[in-house]
Parts: structure tokens; sequence; C-alpha cells
């Protein structure tokens, strides 16, 4: 029997979660540096820190993005 391919079996083992750059963000929302980084700064966009770098949950993005359209 043929074993499942290496990205199937990666995908069952952990949930999928997608990190962003804020460069990322910032084109995908089409906003400034400052603008992405006052987001983060008030909490209206979620983030986690690794060492010095910041990195947005696309689950978060996509809250942000929800919650502006209710």
């Amino acid at each position: 029997m043929a074993s499942p391919p290496l990205a199937v079996l990666h995908a069952e083992a952990a949930p999928a979660l997608d990190l962003l750059t804020v460069p990322q963000v910032m084109a995908r929302l089409q906003l400034s540096r400052s603008a992405v980084y006052d987001l983060l700064r008030s909490g209206q966009l979620a983030s986690i820190t690794l060492g010095r770098a910041r990195r947005i949950p696309t689950h978060a993005l996509t809250d942000f993005i929800r919650t502006r359209l209710e």
C-alpha cells in the first residue's frame, strides 16, 4: 500500500496557521506601514512576536476585515 504524500501528512498533523509579515499585510490592506502598526498597537489587529519579528496570523486579518464589514 502506498503511503500518502508528505504534504498530506503534514496537513493532518498540525492545523494550518499561516503567518503574514507586516509588508504582506500592507499589500493586502493597501495601507502604509505606520497604519498597519497603528492597528497592531491599538489591538484592532492581533499579532505575535517571534524574537524581533512581528507576525500576523491570517485568521486575525480575516477577523479584522470581518468585523469592519459588520
